[in-house]
């Protein structure tokens, strides 16, 4: 099988981004993003993914988190759309729960090549360390948009925002590696379509 990795390199007046993914890895991550509550959620989604991800990304983390975090984002989703090509054989769906103590999470996407972002996670705490929960739905409208995948997030019931946000991140790694699993009773694109 053709190896299903992809890079990009990105550069805007708010970030320079270099971002490598491979979907077929051992869970193996290097992570330079300037956010370090980013980082220890992609080191997460990396790992229970079996995912290979390198980041290394400079932002205006001096004047806010946002733009490197969705960025950050719009790069992961572009190079997952990439690193899949064609998409046949694969799976498509995916749906994961994760619990986290108190939290219970679930994922599920569709690599339809028909952006969607479902976000049902309400979060009692504004800010994890000083990481603006806020944008968690940011990185993952981006993710969804570039990845041109239907991404649906419900946080069932939780009352710790970091185990909250934590369960949803390990929840998308395992949903991904679903997703992107090659079937081999898949033949072609799973689509009556012919395409995604």
């Amino acid at each position: 099988m053709t190896e299903r990795r992809a890079q990009i390199e990105r550069n805007t007046g708010e970030t320079q981004i270099k971002l490598d993914f491979a979907v077929d890895g051992e869970g193996v991550s290097k992570l330079e993003t300037g956010v370090p509550f980013l980082t220890h959620m992609l080191d997460l989604f990396t790992k229970h993914g079996h995912f290979n991800l390198t980041v290394d990304a400079n932002g205006d983390t001096d004047v806010d988190d946002h733009h490197t975090t969705e960025d950050i984002g719009i790069c992961l989703g572009h190079v997952l759309k990439e690193a899949l090509g064609d998409k046949k054989g694969i799976r498509r769906y995916g749906n994961a729960f994760v619990p986290m103590d108190e939290t219970l999470a679930q994922v599920v996407v569709d690599l339809s090549n028909r952006p969607h972002l479902e976000f049902r996670a309400e979060f009692p705490s504004q800010k994890v360390g000083t990481f603006d929960v806020e944008l968690v739905h940011e990185f993952m409208w981006k993710l969804a948009l570039e990845a041109r995948m239907n991404l649906h997030i419900i946080v069932h019931y939780g009352h710790n925002t970091h185990h909250m946000i934590e369960a949803v991140f390990k929840a998308l790694a395992r949903a991904l590696d679903e997703a992107t699993s090659i079937d081999e009773r898949v033949k072609g694109v799973p689509s009556t379509k012919g395409m995604l």
